[in-house]
């Protein structure tokens, strides 16, 4: 009996547009958690995060012969989703007096590939969730397009090239969306900045990066 090969992202493509029922479900189960990780995080909360991303994997599906392989599948998803959510920010103008979830960060952490070590200590981690919790509320006051930079960049860990490319801009244009946000992270979060002029060894930690991922998984809707 020969082994079952698992077929690559390109050839599950190829094979919906020629008709496989079951490759762009497969397809999908492969790469959805870091495509709702990152629809979570750009759009805010869970509800309208579902949306988007099923959004864009109907906009995948029904254009998936428009992929000419100029970059790798799941760059090309990602774009798709992101695109989708970013569709509907602009359209619904984010409405920033919406409530945030307790779990947001619990739903959207399932698929993200940068983690924090909190050491099982029951205060750090106490203060890592509400710092979790402040920085998603910051999230929210930025513009569409700069968190949805961030979210690429310092939550999901893509390089700023593949995020130029699944945003479909220059990696100039990345880097000054990131910058430009997280200057705004930066003031609405002030309150969990180290001390100016801590001691070496005292005090708390630097942050290794403005937008911390979280590490508590929880599946996403599931996929059309």
């Amino acid at each position: 009996m020969s082994e079952r090969v698992e077929r690559g992202d390109a050839e599950l493509l190829a094979a919906h547009v020629a008709g496989d029922p079951d490759a762009f479900g497969e397809l999908v189960r492969r790469h959805r958690d870091r495509l709702w990780a990152v629809a979570v995080r750009t759009m805010g909360n869970r509800e309208d995060a579902a949306d988007g991303l099923q959004d864009g994997l109907v906009a995948a599906f029904r254009r998936a012969e428009s992929f000419r392989g100029d970059a790798a599948v799941t760059t090309w998803l990602h774009r798709v989703v992101v695109n989708a959510c970013l569709d509907r920010l602009r359209a619904a103008k984010v409405r920033a007096a919406d409530a945030l979830p307790d779990d947001l960060e619990e739903q959207a952490a399932r698929g993200a590939v940068v983690t924090e070590d909190r050491g099982g200590d029951p205060e750090t981690e106490t203060e890592a969730a509400e710092r979790r919790r402040a920085v998603i509320a910051a999230l929210r006051t930025l513009p569409a397009e700069q968190r949805a930079a961030l979210v690429l960049v310092d939550m999901e860990g893509y390089p700023v090239a593949e995020a130029a490319e699944i945003l479909g801009c220059a990696v100039g244009t990345v880097k000054s969306r990131c910058s430009r946000g997280r200057a705004r992270l930066a003031d609405e979060l002030a309150l969990f900045a180290p001390p100016p002029h801590a001691p070496a060894g005292e005090g708390n930690p630097p942050a290794s990066s403005p937008v911390p991922p979280g590490d508590r998984p929880r599946g996403p809707p599931r996929a059309p």
